[in-house]
């Protein structure tokens, strides 16, 4: 069970070192073109949070974030021992959340850097927590679907 949590610290030191990189060597507001028209990295700051909503409500991030962590901690404990990719998923979702909430605490604001355009929609600027949480629910969506469908094939034999 280790493991997951060793994969959850991964991604929080790969989300820590990008921002860090990020904050020392780039502008607020510059961008580097990665892909032309698709993916650019460019230094943004976000005191809220997905998609910018509510902005500057840290306090309120913190009770959350704290709610959150102590919720996926709980599952992992209790669940992820029976499934490896609900351990994979939730250690994505930790990560991810203890990312970002490290930011807020000693920031007061979440640096974000990836921009991409898909065609014309430049999709809001995120960062690895971001990235990692998004993976973490889908796993979990994903593992919920399959073990509905399960259920219901079980349920007709």
């Amino acid at each position: 069970m280790y493991l997951y949590y060793i994969l959850a610290v991964i991604i929080i030191g790969i989300d820590q070192l990008t921002k860090w990189l990020i904050v020392k060597s780039m502008d607020l507001g510059e961008q580097i073109t990665i892909i032309d028209h698709f993916l650019y990295i460019t230094s943004h700051r976000n005191r809220g949070a997905a998609w910018g909503i509510l902005q500057g409500q840290m306090e309120f991030f913190y009770v959350i974030t704290i709610i959150v962590v102590i919720g996926i901690v709980y599952y992992m404990q209790k669940y992820a021992k029976e499934s490896k990719l609900l351990a994979i998923s939730l250690s994505f979702m930790l990560g991810g959340a203890i990312g970002n909430f490290i930011d807020r605490l000693f920031r007061q604001e979440v640096v974000d850097f990836v921009d991409v355009m898909i065609f014309t929609y430049d999709y809001p600027i995120f960062n690895v927590a971001d990235a990692a949480l998004v993976i973490g629910v889908i796993l979990v969506l994903i593992i919920t679907f399959l073990d509905e469908k399960k259920q219901r094939k079980g349920n007709e034999e």
